[in-house]
């Protein structure tokens, strides 16, 4: 079973109310209903996963298209699984996950960035994202700058 966490189904609900606002502050899309419905069952059976491929279809949908606007894959282009490592130190994914992940289900991917966000131990959650929060124009020039003194030089 690919199971999809709660905080998955919550983040899509707020992702469609993001969406579609409520016009009334009480009525909600068609999107938020379904995933609330499979959110409330959670919640009453203190399950913390859904079945991926028995989600009501209406729910599913409106999971898969929040699903679409996540990154896919959480590489960040140094992969240590290549240099013999069982676990990327860049991404926190494991060898045999690097290597199935075109064809891992969209909840088996969200298992796999739910688990590396937690561990928080890849550089892609501590050492290049603390770059990437302090980058300046100087670190990162705009491409067209670089296209337009390239230009100069010929």
């Amino acid at each position: 079973m690919a199971g999809i966490h709660i905080t998955d189904i919550e983040s899509a609900i707020n992702w469609w109310r993001a969406q579609f606002p409520s016009p009334d502050g009480i009525t909600a899309c068609p999107e938020v209903l379904a995933l609330a419905e499979v959110y409330a069952l959670m919640v009453y059976y203190r399950e913390h996963e859904a079945d991926e491929f028995t989600l009501p279809a209406l729910a599913r949908e409106a999971w898969l298209e929040w699903y679409a606007s996540t990154p896919d894959a959480p590489c960040i282009a140094i992969c240590s699984t290549s240099q013999g490592d069982h676990e990327c130190k860049g991404c926190g994914r494991s060898f045999d996950e690097v290597q199935h992940w075109t064809a891992m289900s969209p909840g088996q991917k969200r298992a796999v960035w739910r688990r590396i966000t937690l561990d928080a131990k890849a550089w892609r959650f501590n050492k290049y994202a603390e770059r990437a929060h302090k980058a300046t124009g100087e670190d990162h020039p705009d491409p067209a700058q670089l296209d337009a003194a390239a230009q100069g030089k010929a």
